[in-house]
């Protein structure tokens, strides 16, 4: 039977004693360590996954296919996903749905980010006995998400020409999001997961989807070698120019914006639908819940550069610090 921990996080329709027997073997096999919020970490082609996570990984490396005409949204765990989410759906869809936020109908004034753009494993793939049925997804592009490091990716993803648009970001910011994310999925029972025993474990690499520079590098490396079909972005330059980072990112993804869009002011239209305030004050995602149990006002905590200045000590800033300058600094990637 599952723990309680696992419970809180896992959906009532895949416990532990229904995996797969594929992914029951496969367990078997892997290292394992003490999770942030589950019981176990299993490491899995080099990273770090929950159990639940684990099966529905295996189940998306078999059965999804990818299409040419796919865009798939990958990052770091609390990267600003969500909000890359919302970007993403509103530029792709702009044609269908209006974004002026006077447009009463959108669908993200009616549905959070993730359920409009689903993660492969952590949603559509997350059971082999309920896979998903994709040819109902008339739509093209079809947009999707995953937190999976490049390695671990279907083998239709990499081999296709469809677009994989990368997020990631400062990772002593992105440590301090995870901590506080993981630490509202623990039940109360357990208590908080201490903020020096998470630190420790995310600086050895054992954290959701890490090592954190591990899952960085081989996207950035990949990005340089295939720039038509990797876009890496960063949240923090989402923040600070946001209006450029959205133009690059139509442009990438096969839509640029017209010279009369841009007019009419449909970038800016785009900006304040999908902006933090807006997006965190929806009814939507003050009370609504994603069917793995998470709130979704989970996904709307803070959403600033160099909030880990309010909660780790200097040593631990310059230990994170040291560690992406030795690991990434001299493949050119500085944060």
């Amino acid at each position: 039977m599952p723990t309680e921990a696992e419970s809180s996080v896992t959906p009532k329709y895949l416990q532990e004693n229904e995996l797969s027997q594929e992914c029951k073997e496969v367990i078997s096999t892997l290292p394992m360590e003490r999770g942030w919020v589950a019981s176990h970490l299993h490491q899995y082609q080099g990273f770090w996954h929950t159990t639940r996570q684990l099966q529905g990984v295996l189940s998306c490396q078999k059965h999804f296919k990818a299409l040419d005409t796919d865009v798939l949204i990958v990052s770091t765990p609390k990267s600003g996903t969500t909000w890359l989410k919302a970007w993403t759906f509103s530029l792709l869809h702009r044609n269908q749905h209006d974004p002026n936020t006077q447009n009463q109908n959108h669908p993200l004034l009616f549905n959070n980010p993730h359920f409009l753009v689903p993660f492969l494993e952590l949603d559509l793939y997350i059971d082999d006995n309920t896979l998903p049925d994709l040819t109902s997804l008339i739509t093209s592009p079809r947009l999707f998400s995953t937190h999976l490091p490049y390695v671990s990716l279907p083998k239709s993803v990499q081999e296709s020409a469809c677009k994989i648009i990368y997020l990631c970001r400062d990772p002593k910011d992105a440590f301090i999001s995870l901590w506080h994310f993981t630490n509202m999925l623990r039940p109360k029972s357990r208590g908080m997961n201490s903020l020096q025993e998470a630190f420790d474990k995310f600086c050895r690499g054992v954290s959701l989807y890490g090592p954190f520079w591990a899952h960085v590098l081989d996207y950035w490396q990949k990005s340089l070698s295939e720039p038509n079909k990797i876009m890496f972005m960063r949240f923090e330059e989402m923040k600070m120019k946001p209006r450029l980072v959205l133009q690059e990112l139509a442009t990438f993804v096969g839509c640029p914006f017209s010279k009369e869009e841009e007019e009419a002011g449909v970038v800016d239209h785009i900006l304040k639908l999908c902006s933090f305030d807006n997006l965190s004050n929806l009814q939507v995602n003050k009370n609504g819940k994603l069917s793995s149990g998470e709130e979704h006002k989970a996904f709307f905590r803070c959403g600033q550069i160099g909030d880990c200045k309010n909660h780790l000590t200097a040593e631990m800033i310059q230990q994170l610090n040291t560690i992406t300058q030795e690991k990434l600094a001299e493949h050119g990637l500085r944060f």
